[in-house]
């Protein structure tokens, strides 16, 4: 088959809910991923941020086949040993907890929300405050959480019950605040929004608003956790603890996994058996998968990986930036998290660069999205922003 071949099923049997890319990617190796042609990439954005650890990592691999052959499915009326092993991991280094698993970021959020309603039903609290620009996914309740109407046009009305204020504005969040608040939820870096970081004011301020006032802090680590902010989790930046948080992407490195981690200090239980479910939520497959993502960070030391690469990726941008200050604005993120915001569009320069054998992302329409995995080699940072700076040349 062709790409074109390829195209042309999709036209015909698949909803073009995407904008798609002219691609066909059949192939995967850590930071490197190759197409249906031949044709080789350097990938500075893995899966939509999903391949933490790069394409099809041997920790990761070898766990799915050795499960694959014992055991795949099984009703979360069992007990399932990979499940109970991998939210023990995920309490070892967040805080402790226990957690409710599900299959992505979206129905993360969509469980925190349900939480939270029912964290609140007693008082008639169910109110939630979440940031413009934010991104919580794609469900109803995740359109409704997430703070840009883009997202939500064409869906209303949509459910009731949440308002929005500005990310590092401690203000607009008190004003914000009804006898109906239940909950904040934000991103400590907004991902989809731009990479745009909470300030260690903000967060301050948030995690002390709540504890006045009795309000659940909800942090979607979906894109930020599991290593990428040079934290296993970007809360962690600034001495502060959620008592809720939201998982998915890298926590499976490519299976489909999302986690609610709610804090033992909630001493109720909220949601118990008949309120929540998800049928395939942390099955041994997924699970097995997770635990070897922990596995593979601790081994390869790649939280210390992310912060020594994380530097090296921001000099390269910030020198970037100085050769082209017509075009470059500003540098963002930290560690492995990383934005070029340009003065103008990004398409263009996503479209020659992947040209040339480099996966960009362009989000907010002029921010150039880098994240490539904790693994990726120092060699191949050097010749993603070789290939980076010859497209911004051609600009100029």
């Amino acid at each position: 088959m062709k790409t074109s071949d390829v195209t042309e099923l999709y036209r015909q049997y698949i909803l073009p809910t995407y904008a798609k890319v002219p691609v066909c990617l059949t192939r995967g190796k850590g930071s490197v991923v190759w197409d249906l042609e031949g044709r080789q990439y350097i990938d500075f954005f893995p899966g939509w941020g999903v391949s933490g650890l790069g394409h099809c990592h041997p920790e990761v691999v070898h766990a799915i086949k050795d499960q694959a052959r014992k055991m795949l499915h099984i009703s979360n009326n069992f007990y399932n040993v990979k499940q109970a092993r991998l939210a023990e991991a995920i309490n070892r280094v967040a805080f402790p907890s226990r957690v409710f698993f599900c299959n992505s970021g979206a129905e993360a959020s969509e469980a925190a929300v349900k939480y939270a309603r029912r964290f609140g039903k007693d008082t008639g609290r169910y109110e939630i405050i979440s940031m413009r620009q934010s991104f919580h996914g794609r469900t109803l309740a995740g359109i409704a959480v997430t703070g840009q109407e883009k997202v939500q046009k064409g869906f209303e009305p949509l459910p009731s019950g949440f308002c929005y204020a500005i990310l590092n504005d401690l203000d607009s969040v008190q004003k914000a605040l009804t006898e109906k608040t239940v909950g904040i939820f934000l991103e400590p870096i907004q991902g989809e929004g731009g990479i745009h970081a909470a300030s260690d004011s903000f967060m301050k301020g948030l995690r002390k608003l709540c504890d006045e006032k009795g309000l659940l802090l909800i942090v979607d680590e979906v894109q930020t956790g599991m290593g990428r902010t040079g934290k296993m989790f970007a809360y962690q930046h600034y001495g502060i603890e959620p008592d809720l948080m939201t998982l998915a992407k890298s926590l499976g490195n490519g299976v489909p996994i999302g986690a609610l981690v709610v804090h033992n200090k909630i001493q109720r239980e909220v949601l118990v058996a008949g309120t929540h479910g998800s049928t395939y939520g942390g099955n041994p497959l997924v699970a097995a998968a997770g635990l070897a993502v922990f596995k593979a960070i601790q081994k390869g030391k790649l939280i210390t990986r992310a912060n020594e690469m994380g530097d090296y990726l921001g000099r390269g941008l910030e020198n970037l930036k100085a050769r082209y200050p017509s075009l470059v604005k500003e540098v963002r993120g930290m560690a492995l998290m990383r934005a070029l915001a340009l003065n103008g569009p990004g398409a263009a320069i996503v479209d020659r660069a992947r040209e040339k054998g480099l996966l960009l992302n362009c989000t907010q329409e002029s921010v150039l999205r880098i994240m490539p995995a904790l693994t990726i080699p120092k060699k191949l940072l050097d010749r993603g922003l070789a290939i980076l700076g010859q497209c911004l040349a051609e600009e100029v």
